[in-house]
């Protein structure tokens, strides 16, 4: 069966993404049968867990005899993809780089996974972000997404892609690389209107991140709503907004 051919109701699935694995979880109840320790939401989630997203255990997957797998080729290691598949198993890998790419691809995912439509929440998020983007290079920020070394987002991000639409360019979305890595005095010295403190994949807290920027505003914002594509995309624009504006109060 092709990976993007429908299941059945009641096809057993594996997942290797987080936010993957809340929308199938709210949309198909008792679909999901595995997913990683990184796979938070829902908090009652009961399934067995399978590792990381980047080592998770092959064989905990493969005693689970699930019918998909679904993965990001981001978020996923490629040689694990390909063990998954000699071992026999479908895997359904998506690529997120914008807002309307995840939309495409959760519609893509949730008809593999056998959802006998669209769920209410994709229809709500697709809303939630219907209108244009607003002004790119409005307000210019600096997005860490990792200390010791430190990284920032570079160019062609799903999370760059979000920021752009609510007015926010940052500064090196023109990099060659997609997460470069920056000393820390360059991204100081870039002199940004803002710094973005996401708390995943790296928890940055208040404790832990504005005091390496003095003088600069820095948003801590939830990184659920910043990087995650899923049923999180509906509440998104309004709860990063209003962490940008108290950022620059």
């Amino acid at each position: 069966m092709p990976d993007t051919a429908p299941r059945p109701v009641g096809a057993r699935i594996v997942s290797l993404v987080p936010s993957l694995t809340e929308a199938v979880a709210v949309t198909l109840p008792g679909a999901l049968v595995g997913a990683t320790d990184w796979c938070t939401h829902p908090a009652d989630l009961d399934v067995t867990r399978i590792g990381g997203t980047k080592n998770p255990q092959l064989d905990r997957i493969l005693a689970l005899a699930p019918e998909l797998v679904i993965a990001n080729e981001e978020e996923n290691r490629a040689p694990d993809l390909e063990a998954l598949r000699a071992a026999g198993l479908d895997v359904l890998v998506t690529e997120v780089r914008s807002v309307p790419q995840a939309f495409a691809e959760l519609e893509r995912v949730l008809v593999a996974c056998g959802a006998p439509g669209r769920p209410r929440w994709l229809a709500e998020a697709e809303a939630a972000w219907a209108g244009p983007a607003r002004a790119r290079g409005r307000t210019t920020a600096v997005v860490p997404i990792w200390r010791r070394p430190w990284m920032v987002l570079g160019r062609d991000t799903f999370a760059g892609d979000v920021l752009a639409r609510l007015g926010v360019h940052h500064l090196y979305a023109g990099h060659a690389e997609r997460y470069p890595r920056v000393p820390l005095e360059e991204l100081r010295a870039a002199a940004p209107d803002l710094v973005v403190l996401p708390d995943e994949p790296y928890r940055f807290t208040a404790d832990d991140g504005p005091e390496a920027f003095p003088g600069l505003p820095c948003a801590l914002v939830s990184g659920r709503h910043l990087t995650w594509y899923g049923p999180s995309l509906a509440e998104a624009p309004g709860v990063l907004s209003e962490a940008l504006r108290a950022a620059r109060r």
